[in-house]
């Protein structure tokens, strides 16, 4: 879910738009996973939050 909202954030700037093909639409997938690491260290500071505009 918050891979789709970073996208969606990134995309709606007018640069990006602008520099989109149809192709490109198309191939858009919010299943990203090489940030991903099983094995590792994750480190979480709850104190702070995404900077992800809310759908409200």
């Amino acid at each position: 879910y918050i891979n789709t909202l970073m996208v969606q954030q990134v995309l709606a700037t007018e640069s990006w738009e602008k520099r989109m093909t149809a192709e490109d639409w198309r191939g858009l997938t919010p299943l990203f996973y090489g940030h991903i690491n099983p094995y590792g260290t994750f480190h979480l500071d709850l104190n702070t939050r995404l900077e992800i505009e809310t759908a409200l």
